[in-house]
């Protein structure tokens, strides 16, 4: 069936999915170039703090411009015809890529160029002051083998500052203490979709906020090559720093991408994003352990299957 949407230069197609506030739609648009279209929900545009992350996500998708990030073609921000036009992907999300492909997985040099691409990205936005804030299956695009990281309406720039939030079964730590998220932050969630992709689990489980909160905060996860034998040390290595409890035990994104080139048995290039840290992890240190944190929540987790959750809509 198609239809006009009430967006000027576009023709509806068809459905594609439902966010938390938009509507997204496989839209064609006046040159004949299919597109995934994001037309806010009624509720987002009258509401302050919904419609201020619709339009965030306008403003920074059309901004930046890299290989691996979901590229915005045009967009309004605000308004009753605030809209997002973005690259349509016809493989879709990596979440649905492998939920066609179980109960099999990733081929492992798919799954490390996934990971190199996403790696790159946030390499990217880290370098031009950006916080992504929800590094997920659900925001990585597929398509050909590669990937693209999307989904801007968390991100901010750390200059200008932000409010935190993240998904239950990829948050940080100090992002479920409460503190504001970082660079180090995405690197966390980053560590749990490379188990994911790499060990074929989560490293952390909970079907409360409780336990998970617990998990993240106090437990560690299995050694990579217990899951995955054949992976390469330093690729698992890093996989497993970047779950470490102390953000500045974690490397960096252009550490990591660089290795999972390696890995690839490619020529790591320059990242070409500017003032990016390459700094290591200090050598010798004990990774991430503190004492336990007392937990006290026992709220159920809002979509444990991953979906988009903020954790300080509860706190006064």
């Amino acid at each position: 069936m198609t239809s006009d949407l009430p967006i000027p230069g576009y023709t509806f197609l068809r459905p594609l999915g439902r966010g938390d506030t938009s509507l997204v739609y496989l839209a064609r648009d006046d040159g004949g170039r299919e597109v995934a279209l994001k037309v806010p929900h009624e509720r987002t545009l009258s509401a302050r703090e919904a419609a201020e992350r619709f339009g965030n996500e306008v403003r920074l998708t059309l901004q930046f411009r890299h290989p691996h990030v979901v590229r915005g073609l045009a967009g309004t921000p605000f308004g009753p015809r605030a809209f997002l036009a973005v690259r349509y992907y016809p493989e879709g999300s990596l979440c649905d890529v492998l939920k066609r492909l179980a109960p099999c997985s990733l081929p492992l040099d798919v799954a490390l160029r996934v990971l190199a691409d996403v790696a790159s990205a946030l390499a990217y936005l880290h370098g031009l002051g950006t916080v992504h804030q929800d590094v997920k299956g659900q925001n990585v695009y597929f398509e050909g083998g590669r990937a693209a990281l999307g989904d801007l309406g968390s991100a901010y720039f750390t200059a200008q500052g932000g409010r935190p939030s993240g998904s239950p079964y990829y948050m940080a730590p100090e992002v479920y203490q409460g503190e504001s998220g970082g660079a180090a932050s995405d690197i966390y969630s980053f560590g749990v979709l490379a188990y994911e992709l790499l060990g074929g689990r989560r490293p952390f489980a909970g079907e409360t906020y409780e336990e998970l909160m617990a998990a993240h905060l106090n437990r560690f996860a299995p050694p990579l090559l217990s899951l995955r034998p054949e992976l390469p040390p330093t690729v698992a290595r890093l996989g497993e720093l970047a779950l470490a409890k102390r953000p500045v035990d974690r490397p960096t994104a252009p550490l990591i991408h660089r290795a999972l080139l390696t890995a690839l048995g490619e020529e790591p290039e320059g990242e070409g994003t500017p003032a990016a840290d390459v700094t290591a992890p200090p050598p010798g240190r004990q990774v991430g352990r503190h004492a336990p944190v007392a937990v006290t929540t026992t709220e159920q987790v809002d979509g444990a299957d991953g979906g988009r959750w903020n954790p300080f809509r509860r706190r006064k």
